[in-house]
């Protein structure tokens, strides 16, 4: 299915990914999406600014109901470092001692599960700061299916990202939605303004 995504769309789904990394969320919800859409230019950038959507206020949102957690991975960065620094003082290399670990009871062995969070976010999920691949969330997973369905059903061969926006709204759940509700958006007329603007690309 990938390759149907127009550069757009791609740059839109591995954007979600760098706007979930910069709030430190281990999920890929819809509302990174939408901070992914709004920070580039696509069809679908534009209808969302004419509906009155800009991305500073879609952030705000996303971090008054879910958080920022980047300050807690920073401080927990922080007090590693100091922790690794007293035991060097005191003689011992953390380091070696890991690796002597990890060579007698396999790679890994220290890895602790992540303790829960004190906040949770919207719907239950939780949030914390990850580093590496950050999976999309299963909602998110079901847009991406339904932009695909959106693209059949408009006879359209590729995935643009107002595919994925009405993929989005075809979903109809999630923070991306709760957020288009606070800012009072008409969905029908979003919906209309989307396809408009994939039928024009098409007749061009």
């Amino acid at each position: 299915m990938f390759e149907r995504f127009t550069l757009s769309a791609r740059a839109v789904v591995t954007g979600a990914q760098e706007q979930a990394r910069e709030l430190g969320h281990s999920t890929i919800g819809t509302e990174h999406l939408l901070l992914a859409m709004l920070a580039g230019d696509s069809g679908a950038a534009v209808v969302l600014r004419e509906a009155g959507v800009d991305r500073a206020a879609v952030r705000e949102a996303v971090v008054r109901h879910v958080g920022d957690r980047t300050t807690e991975s920073a401080a927990a960065a922080e007090r590693d470092a100091e922790d690794a620094a007293a035991l060097k003082a005191i003689g011992i290399d953390l380091d070696a001692v890991r690796a002597a670990i990890e060579e007698n009871f396999g790679a890994g062995s220290l890895r602790l599960p992540r303790p829960a969070p004190k906040k949770r976010g919207i719907f239950g999920k939780q949030y914390f700061t990850t580093s590496g691949h950050i999976p999309f969330s299963p909602r998110n997973k079901k847009v991406l299916e339904l932009s695909l369905r959106e693209a059949i059903r408009l006879k359209q061969k590729f995935i643009a990202p107002e595919h994925i926006l009405l993929g989005v709204l075809r979903e109809g759940g999630g923070l991306a939605m709760l957020i288009l509700a606070e800012r009072e958006v008409d969905l029908d007329r979003l919906r209309a303004e989307l396809t408009r603007s994939l039928e024009a690309r098409t007749a061009g």
